[in-house]
């Protein structure tokens, strides 16, 4: 068992964190960040390889990732995957008003969702310090194309102390404000900043990738180490043999 529990555990932690939030999640995921997870989604859509035919976006929520790589990449088939029904109902409102035709949407737990047609590239954002990271890796191991790539971007522990300090404090200013402004949101002001501390979910992704074979397994740390993105590929198909075996 990893830092965040059982299955089961974890499922509870996103039901407590989560009930409740999909209606104001856009809203507050932005504000919240001050615009900047706007640019880690940007990040995470810009390590995406070129022309990809079909991109899966697990844990998708209310479509902002799953609909970023879609009018990015306008001929390529989007398959999000998100484990609340509030969130998915958010996204398919969103691909009504949009009229996005390259984007299904798939209700289910991430590291359950299964595909017999592969993908060119497996992304996530938020996902990983909840998941079954062996399990989650296997299985985009067997969905991926030979090169095919797999992002997870998620928050991260600031590793120096002057960064700590303002990282406390921009919690407890959430903690205090926050809550009173959202109060559904405050199971996650109070509960995130442990999770997130504790959770060592960048060591036992990058383990868990390499263990499931993928290759070029890193990391790019992002604003003031607030958040990272884990970048890992599947090796290419092995070139064949010259001539023929008899």
């Amino acid at each position: 068992m990893n830092a965040n529990g059982s299955g089961d555990a974890r499922l509870a932690l996103v039901e407590r964190f989560f009930q409740g939030t999909g209606a104001s999640y856009d809203f507050m995921v932005n504000s919240a960040t001050f615009g900047i997870d706007r640019l880690w989604k940007r990040r995470l859509v810009d390590l995406i390889p070129p022309n990809p035919a079909r991109v899966l976006d697990l844990a998708c929520g209310t479509g902002i990732s799953t609909l970023a790589i879609a009018k990015r990449h306008p001929k390529c088939q989007v398959v999000g995957v998100e484990l609340r029904n509030e969130y998915l109902e958010r996204a398919r409102a969103k691909l009504r008003q949009r009229a996005l035709g390259n984007i299904e949407l798939v209700l289910g737990r991430a590291e359950d969702y299964r595909s017999e047609v592969p993908f060119d590239c497996i992304t996530s954002s938020y996902l990983a310090k909840y998941a079954e990271l062996p399990l989650l890796s296997r299985n985009a191991h067997t969905m991926l194309m030979p090169n095919g790539v797999f992002l997870a971007h998620d928050f991260t522990y600031p590793p120096k102390a002057h960064l700590v300090r303002i990282w406390r404090l921009y919690f407890r200013i959430l903690q205090l404000a926050g809550s009173r402004l959202f109060p559904s949101w405050r199971e996650i002001y109070y509960g995130l900043p442990e999770l997130i501390e504790r959770s060592p979910w960048i060591k036992e992704l990058q383990r868990a990738l390499e263990q499931s074979g993928f290759v070029d397994v890193r990391r790019y740390d992002l604003t003031l180490y607030g958040s990272a993105i884990v970048y890992a590929r599947k090796p290419g198909a092995s070139a064949a043999p010259n001539g023929s075996s008899g």
